[in-house]
């Protein structure tokens, strides 16, 4: 496979200053040459970067001419809201959405009308029709607040029922967890393009911050090297980056639709495993 018939996509997060948003530039700038599908910007607990998302979303689309999808949050979001971003995307020629549940933000009680992801999947369908492609979020290792694998897996096939389009997972880094994901699927009737979310190994700090959070297995042969590395940063990003790329040539050889990249706004992690696949001529 190579990058112009698969689905490959970057993802970014909204920056807060004046240095992020040049640094967050040049990376997408990077990212474009490899011409990927699309780009996506996350959207904050509670819709806590509602405004610094649409401005990301516009500004990336605009510079990069690559198609780019703002995340949309559930929770604590109201019909209205919703609709009025809706409506401003499609006066700004946004055609694919991220539809996600989103996190509670501490201290926040009520979730807002919408409880689940595919109940703002529906709303979307029912106030805009085919106008947006819609992404959602599945969980090979299991969504952390899942009670039960088949609840899990049931809650995946309502958003998918309700008009998503295709998926991204969250990371992993057992592709086993994902081909039995995909194969679960199948039985159960769910045809969708279902994306691996790839994230690069630069920090092993900040990567077991992050897998405690989201609920994604570090297994130990990549956990306890990472461990012994501590600090020494160019070996941990040079063992990273040979254990991503093998994990990403596997997807790939066995029936993944394609990679999107967790990027951390960094174009040049993400880069080095795409020329290890030989995506692209870069």
């Amino acid at each position: 496979m190579n990058s112009k018939n698969g689905i490959f996509s970057f993802e970014f997060f909204p920056p807060k200053t004046a240095e992020g948003i040049e640094k967050l530039r040049a990376t997408q700038a990077e990212l474009a040459k490899v011409e990927p599908r699309f780009f996506s910007v996350t959207f904050g607990a509670g819709g806590s970067t509602r405004d610094r998302t649409a401005e990301t979303v516009f500004d990336i689309q605009t510079k990069s001419g690559i198609e780019t999808a703002p995340h949309i949050s559930c929770i604590s979001s109201t019909r209205e809201n919703i609709s009025e971003m809706l409506t401003h995307y499609r006066e700004r020629d946004i055609s694919h959405i991220v539809a996600l549940r989103g996190d509670m933000p501490s201290g926040m009680v009520e979730a807002g009308e919408f409880r689940y992801a595919n109940e703002l999947v529906a709303f979307i369908r029912e106030t805009t029709g085919d106008h947006f492609h819609i992404e959602v979020a599945a969980y090979p290792e299991y969504h952390p607040q899942a009670t039960s694998p088949d609840r899990d897996l049931a809650n995946f096939r309502r958003k998918v029922e309700a008009g998503a389009n295709s998926a991204i997972t969250q990371y992993f880094y057992n592709a086993d967890a994902y081909f039995r994901f995909i194969e679960r699927c199948g039985k159960n009737g769910i045809d969708i393009p279902i994306v691996p979310g790839i994230m690069p190994i630069t920090n092993y700090f900040q990567l077991a911050r992050f897998s405690d959070a989201c609920g994604a297995e570090i297994p130990r042969w990549i956990r306890k090297p990472l461990e012994i590395y501590g600090e020494d940063i160019d070996s941990i990003r040079a063992f990273g980056e040979e254990v991503v790329t093998g994990l990403c040539e596997r997807l790939l050889q066995h029936g993944a639709p394609g990679l999107h990249f967790y990027t951390l706004n960094r174009s040049a992690p993400a880069l080095a495993i795409w020329n290890n696949l030989g995506l692209s001529d870069l």
